[in-house]
């Protein structure tokens, strides 16, 4: 009997010791691990709140626009003001649907939701604020527009900002389904929905500095504002069809940040300041259309009127052995 227990106390003791002791540190590393765990994803979850509220901002943006231009914003503002300050709301919506992307990109928080929240607020600020700035800018009770010879019937009016709309919810739908995460998107297949929002939103900031710097009687604002309440239903309608088309545009932002600058881009650089210092908010309205009109004018000179480099036809040796 004394050697059965010299023997268990030998050989059984020590190991039930050890168990207990290894389970004792295993389950001490694994509730480290688990508390540790849930500040991960608390601090995740902080920095995807980021990307989410910048994006929502520029619904807001949108929506805001919409309000003002409508006569039923947070405070009363005067008819010569009230569609400049909804175009000013969809360019500060432009440079939050730029920083949304860019702060999921840096914190890493790039995922489907964010890119389908992004299209919803695009929508809004990108298709339907546009749409109805373009009735209203229309609308001859703004005095911002001059009494044309020739007035757009009003149901037209209201089928073009409908087909805007229409083609800039086209426009985001099609680059969900066609972008993917390692595109280089230094171009674009279309018109980007935010440019052409910008074709529309910058002409009353553009045609405020115009009456504010021509006088009434000179010859140019006697033609060129007329003009305009003629054009800008055309222009707008243009910007919609190549929302929806295959037209190639280049990514501005990112080859401008990337890479190597070429001189025609240092060229468009210069041009660009030096109209900015000479017609300052007019220059607004003629960037936009440069961008959204350059492109389609030089695929149709490529196509139909640069002409074709002949082939050189080359001929076999007939002296070769």
């Amino acid at each position: 009997m004394g050697s059965l227990r010299n023997f268990s106390r030998e050989y059984s003791f020590p190991r039930i010791h050890g168990s207990l002791s290894y389970m004792w540190s295993e389950g001490f590393s694994m509730s480290a691990n688990v508390s540790s765990a849930p500040r991960k994803t608390r601090r995740q979850k902080v920095f995807a709140v980021l990307p989410t509220l910048l994006t929502l901002c520029n619904a807001a943006c949108g929506f805001g626009a919409i309000t003002i231009a409508a006569k039923i914003g947070p405070e009363e503002i005067g008819d010569p003001e009230l569609l400049v300050t909804a175009a000013t709301l969809i360019f500060l919506a432009m440079l939050f649907d730029m920083l949304d992307g860019s702060a999921a990109r840096l914190t890493n928080q790039t995922s489907d939701f964010g890119a389908q929240l992004d299209s919803l607020c695009d929508a809004v600020s990108f298709g339907v604020a546009p749409g109805f700035i373009l009735l209203q800018l229309a609308n001859p009770e703004h005095n911002l527009l001059a009494k044309a010879s020739i007035a757009f019937p009003s149901r037209l009016l209201w089928a073009i900002a409908v087909l805007f709309m229409a083609c800039a919810i086209l426009r985001l739908a099609r680059f969900n389904v066609e972008s993917d995460e390692e595109d280089s998107h230094e171009h674009f297949s279309g018109l980007p929905s935010p440019a052409a929002a910008g074709v529309v939103a910058s002409f009353p900031i553009g045609i405020r500095e115009l009456n504010n710097t021509i006088a009434p009687s000179n010859l140019l604002s006697t033609y060129l504002l007329p003009m305009l309440a003629i054009l800008l239903p055309l222009i707008t309608l243009a910007a919609a069809v190549l929302m929806v088309s295959r037209i190639r545009y280049a990514h501005v932002f990112n080859q401008m940040i990337r890479g190597r600058r070429s001189r025609v881009q240092i060229l468009q650089i210069v041009f660009t300041m030096v109209l900015v210092f000479v017609v300052r908010e007019m220059a607004i309205p003629v960037l936009f259309c440069v961008f959204a009109f350059s492109s389609p004018l030089r695929a149709l000179w490529d196509r139909y009127i640069r002409p074709a480099t002949p082939a050189v036809a080359i001929k076999p040796d007939s002296d070769a052995a």
